[in-house]
């Protein structure tokens, strides 16, 4: 892979995004003819998922209001409720962490966009396009306009502090995250973050069936991990690690040393992964995908 562009361009990853928008509005809304909207087939594969969780969730409660509202905007109301950034329009966020729900979809919190959304206060929608535009020059514009549509910034952190940031397959291309109020920071979590996303796409586009049954030792986790979870460490971590890199150049002062010490960090724990990753890689049956994450993780450990 000559350049980041071309590790995240991956026909059947597009694909998947057409063909998976296109039945989940014939489910929500039969016999209406959906074209593509203005803001992009990821965009619209993105919200096309929000808008199925939404109108599940309101059937299931028998709100009929609700359930109409999803069925007559099934882009969730982000075209006129978005952040313009360098990528794309984005729909940023910011709920209270306290009243995300949890349910059987996802072990972790999670926020569907909906009737009563309101865009994150300005300062955090300038943080994160400022974020989306760190990012972008980095080299990572193609990955976080494909899989980081909707931004759910949650807990004010120090530098320092705890970071916690997570997806869930059920909501492609959407991102939950911590953050400090550094644009750099926010840029490299939302890179490991649209990473997962890009990864849960690749492997549904697939088709790839991972075997539970293989373990391999994850030092991220500190313990044996099965094949999915370790590799999809060795993807996003060396994701990072690339983009960290290049935000040293320019970073002076806590936030030099914080990437630093980062960057430190990720490399002790890559360089105890090699056998792992060549064995864990051989369950991978595309051999597309299987270069792509070969080729970033080589990157990575050459750092």
């Amino acid at each position: 892979m000559d350049t980041l562009a071309d590790l995240f361009a991956f026909p059947p990853i597009n694909r998947l995004h057409h063909d998976r928008t296109r039945r989940i509005h014939a489910v929500i809304r039969p016999r209406v003819l959906r074209s593509q909207s203005d803001i992009g087939p990821a965009a619209d594969y993105c919200l096309a998922h929000h808008s199925l969780e939404g109108a599940e969730a309101a059937a299931h409660a028998e709100d009929t209001a609700t359930f109409d509202w999803y069925t007559t905007h099934l882009d969730v109301g982000a075209v006129t409720n978005s952040t313009p950034t360098s990528v794309g329009r984005r729909v940023v966020v910011a709920p209270e962490p306290a009243g995300l729900p949890r349910s059987a979809i996802s072990e972790t919190p999670y926020y569907v966009l909906g009737p009563g959304t309101q865009s994150a206060p300005p300062c955090l929608g300038d943080l994160a396009a400022d974020a989306y535009e760190t990012a972008a020059e980095a080299g990572f514009g193609e990955l976080l306009a494909a899989h980081a549509v909707v931004l759910c910034l949650l807990r004010s952190k120090k530098l320092g502090d705890t970071l916690d940031s997570w997806t869930i397959s059920r909501l492609p291309g959407t991102v939950f995250m911590d953050h400090v109020g550094d644009p750099v920071v926010l840029a490299r979590d939302l890179i490991h973050e649209a990473g997962h996303n890009w990864l849960n796409d690749a492997l549904t586009a697939t088709g790839c069936k991972l075997d539970d049954d293989a373990q391999f030792h994850s030092p991220w986790k500190q313990a044996m991990r099965p094949a999915f979870g370790f590799l999809h460490a060795c993807w996003a971590f060396p994701l990072t690690m690339l983009f960290t890199v290049q935000a040293l150049e320019d970073s002076t002062g806590d936030l030099h040393r914080f990437l630093a010490a980062y960057l430190d960090q990720q490399r002790s724990f890559l360089v105890s992964t090699p056998a792992d990753h060549t064995r864990a890689l051989e369950l991978i049956s595309d051999d597309g995908l299987r270069a792509r994450l070969a080729a970033a993780y080589e990157q990575a450990l050459a750092l």
